[in-house]
């Protein structure tokens, strides 16, 4: 009966040390695994945005130091900068691979203000610099979702942004 008794407690030590390297291994490979499942959502999701057309990058080249979306053959760039007042936007929308400044457009923003609310800015072309301005009047800090239209001879090309107070 001890030697049972024994038997079954070195049998169960063991087993317990198995199942915590076990527990150990698994844990890595979950590790590794959530990745690479990690890597291939991200390029799953960068494939989608390119087969629709839209993505976020940093194109240097032709950038003007704001945030960026690629729509179709379109550069849309969003450029913000601080007043005391509000914020001053400048939108910025090139065409095709030569990246041609398209100043025929008509741009309106939707924003989101950080207390829900919707506020409509209307964009004007300022021929002297080649961009879009709008004013985003207020100062209260946080995030403003900006989802940017433009109406280029009747067709729309989208872009989303943020803006940060």
């Amino acid at each position: 009966m001890k030697s049972l008794k024994s038997g079954l407690i070195v049998l169960g030590t063991v087993g317990l040390l198995l199942l915590g390297a076990c527990s150990n291994a698994t844990q890595e490979s979950n590790s590794a695994s959530n990745t690479e499942s990690s890597t291939a959502t991200n390029t799953s999701k960068t494939e989608t945005a390119k087969s629709h057309g839209k993505i976020e990058h940093s194109d240097k080249e032709h950038s003007h130091g704001g945030q960026v979306v690629e729509s179709g053959q379109y550069h849309l760039e969003l450029v913000t900068h601080k007043e005391d007042k509000g914020s001053h936007l400048d939108f910025i929308i090139e065409k095709g691979e030569k990246h041609e400044i398209v100043s025929n457009a008509k741009v309106t923003a939707q924003v989101q203000l950080p207390d829900g609310t919707q506020k409509t800015l209307d964009f004007k072309y300022d021929a002297k610099d080649k961009h879009y301005t709008a004013a985003l009047p207020g100062n209260a800090p946080g995030q403003y979702p900006v989802k940017v239209t433009a109406d280029i001879g009747g067709e729309k090309v989208n872009g989303r942004f943020t803006v940060n107070q």
